[in-house]
């Protein structure tokens, strides 16, 4: 069996702040490179403890997919040597890319955050700093429920989450106790968050790891129903307004949408085209 790493950054140990998350291209105002930097060494290890927990749970190869903004934020040269990795925005499968993949029995979310709205949860959101809720058949979600339904299209479950306690209880109350989570911080605010020592936390991945391998054979996949109807609110109406030049799109409420897809991987093209219609200038 191969494992799927969905790689985020906001959920790592240790991260609080989006100066921490933010990639030196997409800065603006206030930067910290050194604080970037560092936040990107932790995700590698945390990545890399999944890694070796999943080898020693059985699995015969990793594959690891950047999924955090601009999708170039692992080191390449500090990896477990045994993988193979995804970077990269332009992907068809986005934060899941790789999923299509023969053989592949499990998904991993490592790094995950909470979704948007979520009290205490360290830098909580969906997708975009934009969106407030993504419900899919009338159950609001986060960017983990969104990708959860496409291992589910193509049969693969989730089986570990790491990340803070928001994440981790969201992730689990939505899948069922069969995902494993490991909690390496417990949030305060949006901003703020008591964290496990880093070295901690990567060996509780590792431990978490190699039982969501374990269990990945007797995991039910998440799958959506047929003709599943999917709302996205967003912060202002002339984000909703510009999406209703995709066919099939309707207006759900003054600030709200609605489609209606076939299946997780139809829902998902729609979702990504919807959110490239919805980044407009509100300042035009």
């Amino acid at each position: 069996m191969k494992v799927l790493i969905s790689a985020d950054m906001e959920g790592v140990c240790g991260v609080t702040s989006w100066v921490q998350v933010t990639p030196p291209q997409y800065a603006r105002g206030n930067h910290a490179p050194a604080e970037y930097e560092r936040a990107r060494a932790r995700m590698t290890r945390e990545v890399n403890a999944a890694v070796e927990g999943a080898l020693a749970g059985g699995a015969v190869e990793v594959i690891v997919n950047d999924a955090h903004d601009g999708m170039r934020n692992l080191v390449p040269e500090e990896l477990h040597e045994s993988v193979r990795f995804i970077s990269g925005s332009d992907k068809a499968l986005g934060m899941m890319q790789g999923i299509d993949e023969e053989e592949v029995g499990a998904v991993f979310f490592v790094g995950y955050h909470a979704k948007a709205g979520t009290p205490h949860a360290p830098l909580a959101h969906t997708w975009s700093d934009y969106v407030q809720d993504v419900r899919l058949g009338g159950v609001s979600t986060g960017e983990f429920g969104i990708n959860a339904a496409v291992a589910g299209h193509f049969g693969v479950p989730v089986t570990l989450v790491t990340g803070d306690d928001k994440a981790v209880a969201q992730v689990r109350g939505l899948l069922g106790e069969q995902v494993v989570g490991v909690v390496v911080k417990e949030g305060y605010t949006t901003y703020s968050a008591i964290n496990l020592h880093p070295t901690r936390a990567q060996a509780l991945i590792r431990e978490g790891a190699e039982r969501a391998v374990r269990v990945a054979r007797e995991a039910t996949p998440w799958r959506l129903e047929p003709e599943t109807r999917f709302e996205i609110d967003f912060d202002h109406q002339a984000r909703a307004g510009a999406c209703l030049t995709i066919p099939g799109v309707q207006r759900a409420g003054e600030r709200s949408i609605a489609f209606v897809a076939t299946d997780a991987l139809a829902f998902h093209r729609m979702f990504r085209a919807v959110m490239d219609a919805s980044g407009v200038n509100l300042a035009t």
